[in-house]
């Protein structure tokens, strides 16, 4: 279902950038803010595990420096039917965990020091499944791409606006200028509720595969409660381009609602608990 769900929002952006460009400078327009959003963000894509782990100054450990730790995660990979991914700890103090990495093969697990102290192991364990879920699902990606469009079509309503001021008194026989106001405003405003709808859809699936590897939702929703909560208490300095890959939102510790979840990358907390207390209600 949360696989429909981020199809349908991938192709509602899809259309959205095919009529705006086609509406602004035709297929050919379309197609060059395409390519140059795209080398920008596959760009940070292909070098994203560097680039996160420096903006959240973690660490690679190994075996040897966190020994349970390497050996839950070991094992919930082999649940999971993923390789072994590279572990990392951050000294962060708010309580937090994040995924990243290109591919299976490439994915990386990171948890922050405060995590490690406040959660009890079947909570963290829950925390783990989460983050491996985003990389058997290759989210990163799936948030690449969804990120490359939404960057095309802001770059393209820019290039228009910048074209329509030089246009001056000159008319345009084929668009009208205010529908073209409208589309220029409004056309990014869609792109980006689509890309925080597809983040809030990833969380979900996440949250539910991790509820399938481990058995149990009991020890995520346990761990979502409380990490909610140091959220709000303990701040985090990072980069705001990096804290969509927490399992919690480092930067907002309130719950969305009404309007103000649209506008989130995270699903409302709440509501990400009762999913999981249902997972196990069916069981």
């Amino acid at each position: 279902m949360q696989t429909m769900k981020v199809f349908g929002l991938m192709t509602a952006l899809t259309l959205l950038l095919v009529a705006a460009g086609g509406y602004f400078g035709g297929s050919s327009g379309a197609l060059i803010m395409f390519v140059i959003a795209a080398v920008m963000n596959f760009g940070s894509y292909w070098f994203s595990d560097r680039v996160v782990l420096r903006m959240y100054r973690a660490q690679i450990v190994d075996r040897a420096a966190a020994p349970e730790l390497y050996a839950m995660v070991e094992r919930l990979a082999q649940r999971a039917g993923l390789p072994m991914p590279t572990l990392a700890i951050s000294p962060q103090d708010q309580p937090n965990a994040f995924a990243t990495g290109r591919s299976p093969e490439r994915g990386v697990v990171c948890f922050t020091r405060g995590i490690l102290q406040a959660l009890p192991m079947n909570e963290l364990e829950g925390v783990a499944a989460h983050e491996l879920a985003h990389i058997r699902h290759r989210h990163m990606l799936v948030s690449t791409v969804a990120a490359t469009m939404a960057g095309a079509l802001m770059m393209l309503s820019r290039f228009a606006a910048f074209g329509a001021m030089f246009a001056g008194g000159r008319g345009n026989d084929r668009n009208n200028p205010l529908a073209s106001l409208v589309l220029m405003i409004l056309a990014p405003i869609a792109a980006g509720l689509i890309h925080m709808a597809i983040s809030r859809q990833n969380e979900y699936q996440a949250d539910r595969t991790a509820a399938e590897i481990v058995g149990s939702g009991r020890g995520l929703a346990g761990a979502l409660h409380r990490l909610d909560n140091y959220s709000k208490r303990i701040p985090m300095q990072v980069n705001p381009a990096a804290a969509q890959l927490a399992i919690v939102n480092p930067l907002s510790g309130r719950r969305g609602g009404g309007l103000m979840s649209l506008m989130s990358t995270h699903p409302p907390m709440d509501e990400r608990i009762r999913r999981l207390q249902e997972f196990d209600a069916g069981r």
